[in-house]
């Protein structure tokens, strides 16, 4: 009998202490739940599941991202800035030149300069004369005539410094080496029509006129791949005729000068004998046998004044 109740005592004593565990089971579920809901663990939906990545640490990468990026921009600027210096001493500049502003989104219009026109000008819709572009940024813009002189210092130094500029080739005088301006055009450099020998356009007919325009653009196509929209007349003289015969054959614009260029001295087209900006500066492809100096004597003189002044030489066809 009393077998029986120390049996029934145990019973009872393991019962009490069953419940006493899964009561403490049920707590620490609980418990769990608990803190899971506290640290996010859920989804979005409510359902516990994988976390997501800290959002702090994708924004972390993209400006580590961007500060590599700015360093490296600096670094090529310096780098840039470093050449040109040495570039400028290299080739005897007293002063680096300036780099030109990136040129406006929205092209400027090209009129024809008052007291340019010829009769029916804007009628006839022919390509105007002007002598100026319209910017205020303080840029002017190199053009370099005919094609006498194939200096390949010339072509190295331009190269080097980066400054850019416009050729206006007469065949007459570049036939002898079109491979000479090829080098030029691979390096960047428009090449354009000068007509075919460098005549006095308004003492010849319409007919000879043409030839002498067309002719050119069918040349300057076949040799360097590219008809030109751009003609300046010998001399700068011209007539209706002259643009008429142009536009038959592809021409929009007739750029003029505002300044000229020697390897000794500068002339200018206005009363206060200074650069504006915008203002197209002419050369010529010429060397000794014309001038006390040679080509890159005369950027040396160009680029002296341009800079001293605080312009920058900017790429004509850019702004067109």
């Amino acid at each position: 009998m009393r077998a029986v109740v120390q049996n029934d005592e145990n019973r009872v004593v393991f019962a009490g202490r069953a419940r006493g565990l899964r009561g403490g089971l049920a707590l620490l579920v609980v418990a769990a739940l608990a803190s899971g809901c506290a640290q996010g663990g859920g989804t979005a939906s409510g359902r516990p599941g994988a976390t997501s990545a800290p959002p702090a640490a994708g924004a972390g990468v993209q400006a580590a991202k961007g500060a590599q990026e700015k360093a490296e921009a600096q670094k090529g600027a310096q780098a840039e800035k470093a050449a040109r210096a040495a570039a400028a001493k290299r080739w005897g500049l007293d002063k680096v030149p300036l780099v030109a502003p990136p040129p406006p989104a929205k092209k400027p219009r090209i009129r024809t300069r008052d007291g340019f026109e010829v009769d029916d000008h804007e009628e006839l819709g022919l390509p105007p004369v002007f002598t100026t572009v319209p910017t205020d940024q303080k840029v002017v813009f190199l053009t370099i005539d005919d094609g006498a002189e194939k200096d390949p210092a010339f072509i190295r130094m331009m190269s080097d410094l980066k400054i850019p500029y416009t050729a206006f080739l007469s065949n007459y005088l570049v036939k002898d080496d079109y491979g000479y301006f090829r080098t030029m055009q691979k390096a960047g450099v428009s090449l354009n029509n000068h007509t075919l020998h460098h005549p006095y356009l308004p003492g010849l007919s319409y007919a000879e006129q043409k030839h002498e325009i067309c002719d050119m653009q069918d040349i300057i196509e076949k040799q360097y791949g590219k008809r030109p929209v751009l003609f300046r007349p010998p001399y700068g003289n011209y007539n209706q005729d002259t643009l008429r015969a142009a536009k038959s054959c592809g021409i929009k614009y007739a750029p003029l000068w505002d300044e000229e260029v020697y390897v000794d001295h500068w002339e200018y087209r206005e009363d206060d004998q200074d650069l504006h900006p915008g203002d197209i500066v002419l050369t010529h492809f010429r060397g000794r046998d014309d001038w006390k100096g040679t080509m890159p004597d005369m950027i040396r003189r160009f680029l002296k004044k341009v800079t001293d002044k605080g312009y920058a030489v900017a790429r004509l066809e850019d702004y067109l």
